[in-house]
């Protein structure tokens, strides 16, 4: 039978970085004279780049810039590379679950040297089967391409898994493909905006979808894989 997949985002979900990268991208926009609303890029946190510029600045903008702005943006947030701030009760809920037989793939825009800081913070190298980046897709969310390679990297298919996001681009993404999403608050993104785009379950943060396994959409799909 097919093995059961939890895919999680992990900007947001696992570490709580929303709200650093809404100031580094703010910086980023700064520097090159734009005035770009905080709120605004909370709300597009969660894209990749590009869709994150596109929405910010519009399609129509002049986008010899485009590089300059995410080099700044990452430069900023590279400062906070020995810092990160885990989730409280992320890496207790990574091993959990495998514990309990899900298998265990990242699903993020990150990549890099970044996605390599984000994997320290968390500290569960040890149950992560596979992370799917910005690199391995051809679009970000919430275009379905990260949840797809998620699947692909994890072996099996949308009925076995569930993805745990914090934003509506995560809920969008893994409806996309097929798969139940799973939202957290600790994003900074309201509960009716993610159960309005169609997330299954609300949860406040990591630890408390750990406290409330038993009784969550995981345990519902129990059972050997």
């Amino acid at each position: 039978m097919r093995v059961r997949a939890a895919l999680f985002d992990v900007d947001g979900t696992l570490v709580d970085t929303n709200y650093l990268h809404t100031v580094c991208w703010w910086e980023a926009f700064h520097q090159a004279g734009h005035r770009v609303a905080m709120t605004d890029v909370h709300h597009t946190v969660g894209m990749g780049s590009g869709r994150l510029l596109d929405r910010l600045l519009g399609e129509e903008r002049d986008r010899d810039g485009d590089e300059a702005l995410s080099e700044a943006h990452k430069a900023a947030y590279a400062t906070w590379f020995d810092r990160l701030p885990v989730l409280n009760g992320a890496p207790e809920l990574l091993r959990t679950l495998a514990s309990r037989g899900w298998r265990i793939v990242l699903a993020t825009s990150a990549q890099g040297s970044e996605l390599a800081a984000l994997r320290r913070a968390i500290g569960a190298d040890d149950v992560i089967h596979a992370a799917t980046s910005a690199d391995d897709v051809e679009s970000s969310k919430p275009a379905p391409d990260p949840v797809h390679q998620a699947l692909e990297q994890a072996g099996t298919d949308a009925g076995h898994a569930l993805f745990v996001g914090d934003t509506v681009w995560d809920v969008k993404a893994a409806r996309a493909a097929g798969v139940d999403c799973v939202a957290l608050l600790s994003g900074g993104i309201a509960r009716a905006e993610l159960e309005a785009e169609g997330a299954v379950a609300v949860y406040q943060d990591p630890a408390d979808l750990l406290a409330r396994l038993d009784d969550s959409p995981f345990a519902r799909r129990s059972g050997h894989p």
